[in-house]
C-alpha cells in the first residue's frame, strides 16, 4: 500500500478522486477535507430541499454516511461533487416524501407555478438606505428563495448560488438540461426582476455553512464514522488513520 501523505497541505493539492483513493484506505483527514471541500454546496441542495436548517444538517449526516460506506462505488468518471450532490438529492427528497409534505418534481413542470408574494412590501424594503448592510439584503435574498417551490428552489440555488453551469446542474440532479432552463425560467418570473437586478452580487453568501459551525459538524461526523457503531460495508474501512 503506497505511503499516505499527513500533511493538511499536501492533501489540500490533491485532486477528489486521490482524496477518494486515501479515504477508501482508512485516512481519516482526506475524509475530513473531503467534507469541508464540499459542505457548503451540499448543504445548501439540502436546505433547499427540506428548507429548515437542523433538517439540511441530518440530511448531510445520512448522506456522507452513506457516500463513506460506499466509497468502492465512486467512479471518476463523474466528479465527486456530482456523486455527492446525487446522494444529498435522494436523501433530502425521501426525507420530504416520508413526512408527506412534498409533491412529486416530475409534476411540478405539467402546472403553472403559484402566485405567491415572494417578499412583502418589497419596494419599502429595498431602500437603498435600509438595505446597505449585506446582512439585511442576504435575508430577504433567502426569504425570496424560500418562498420558491422546491423544484425551482433547489435549481436556483445549484445555478444562482453555486453557480453551477445548466450541464452540471443537470447532471447533478439527474435531470435534462431544458428542464433546468424552464425550472430556472420560472423560478425567476417568482422572485421578479427587481429583486433579481438589485441584489443578484449576494446571492453567493447566502445560507452559508462555514467554520465553526462547518468544523464542528465534521468533527461529530467523523467521531460517528470512528466509533464503529455504523453497518458494516465492505467498501468502508475498518479503521480511521488520522
Amino acid at each position: 500500500m503506497p505511503e499516505q501523505p499527513t500533511s493538511e497541505l499536501v492533501l489540500s493539492r490533491l485532486v477528489d478522486a486521490e482524496l477518494v483513493r486515501l479515504a477508501y484506505e482508512g485516512s481519516a483527514s482526506a475524509l475530513r477535507l473531503i467534507v469541508r471541500r464540499h459542505n457548503q454546496r451540499l448543504y445548501r441542495v439540502a436546505r433547499a430541499i427540506v428548507r429548515d436548517d437542523a433538517e439540511a444538517e441530518d440530511v448531510l449526516q445520512e448522506a456522507y454516511l452513506s457516500a463513506f460506506r460506499h466509497l468502492a462505488q465512486f467512479r471518476a468518471d463523474a466528479s465527486l461533487a456530482t456523486w455527492l450532490t446525487r446522494i444529498v438529492v435522494n436523501k433530502a427528497v425521501d426525507r420530504r416524501q416520508r413526512a408527506n409534505i412534498m409533491l412529486p418534481w416530475d409534476t411540478l413542470d405539467n402546472i403553472e407555478p403559484p402566485d405567491i408574494a415572494v417578499v412583502p412590501h418589497l419596494a419599502a424594503e429595498l431602500d437603498p438606505e435600509r438595505t446597505a448592510a449585506r446582512s439585511q439584503i442576504r435575508d430577504l435574498l433567502e426569504r425570496a428563495i424560500d418562498n420558491l417551490p422546491e423544484p425551482f428552489r433547489v435549481v436556483v440555488v445549484l445555478r444562482l448560488v453555486e453557480q453551477l453551469s445548466i450541464k452540471e446542474t443537470a447532471c447533478s440532479l439527474g435531470i435534462p438540461e431544458e428542464t433546468v432552463k424552464t425550472r430556472l425560467h420560472r423560478a425567476r418570473k417568482l422572485m421578479r426582476n427587481q429583486l433579481q437586478a438589485t441584489l443578484a452580487s449576494a446571492l453567493t453568501d447566502t445560507f452559508p455553512f462555514q467554520d465553526p459551525r462547518c468544523a464542528a459538524f465534521t468533527d461529530a461526523l467523523l467521531a460517528r464514522l470512528a466509533d464503529g457503531n455504523e453497518p458494516a460495508d465492505p467498501g468502508t474501512p475498518a479503521s480511521l488513520k488520522q
